[in-house]
């Protein structure tokens, strides 16, 4: 059976692409994946920098990946993702290969060919995973949505506002330093 044809497919497809295609599978359904542009990755840096230097600030155990980063949710081979940003606060998930698990934080930041996946797909199937904290940050609207799974709360945010990063007491982002 060639690629095309396949309706089900597993790690083992997603690794036999070819160089410089991403995809990500989501119970053994294949999504490609778009090169993100300027913008995209200018507000991963910004988020990126923040986060690690309040980790590295403070000594913690948490450690930061931005995207290309294989994280394999259940730890079985029909459900990889690569999440712009996840932060993992238990090390023994950790491997040379990804995460295996649920990071602790994710961000995912919207592009318009992921946007139905970023706010339908990955919002549920995150926080069946068990991610604590979902941040969608969408620069069409200048929005960041953050999901608290821990807590069953959500929150809306605007690029002016600063923003609680709900793992750490008293961290916050303030997106009106944001200079796109």
């Amino acid at each position: 059976m060639s690629f095309a044809e396949k309706l089900d497919y597993t790690i083992e497809d997603i690794l036999a692409l070819p160089e410089g295609e991403r995809a990500e599978l989501v119970n053994g359904k294949i999504y490609m994946m778009a090169t993100p542009n300027r913008l995209h990755q200018k507000i991963s840096q910004f988020l990126s920098l923040n986060i690690g230097n309040y980790i590295v600030k403070r000594g913690g155990d948490c450690e930061v990946y931005t995207a290309p980063f294989s994280v394999y949710l259940y730890g079985d081979d029909r459900t990889y993702v690569e999440p712009d940003l996840s932060v993992i606060c238990d090390i023994d998930k950790l491997t040379d290969k990804g995460c295996n698990g649920a990071p602790n934080f994710v961000i995912e930041i919207v592009s318009p060919s992921s946007r139905q996946m970023d706010y339908m797909t990955k919002l549920f199937l995150y926080r069946n995973a068990g991610v604590e904290l979902y941040w969608i940050v969408d620069p069409e609207s200048r929005r960041i949505s953050v999901y608290h799974f821990s807590n069953n709360t959500f929150e809306a945010y605007s690029f002016t506002d600063s923003i609680p990063v709900g793992i750490y007491e008293g961290f916050e982002i303030d997106f009106s330093t944001f200079n796109p």
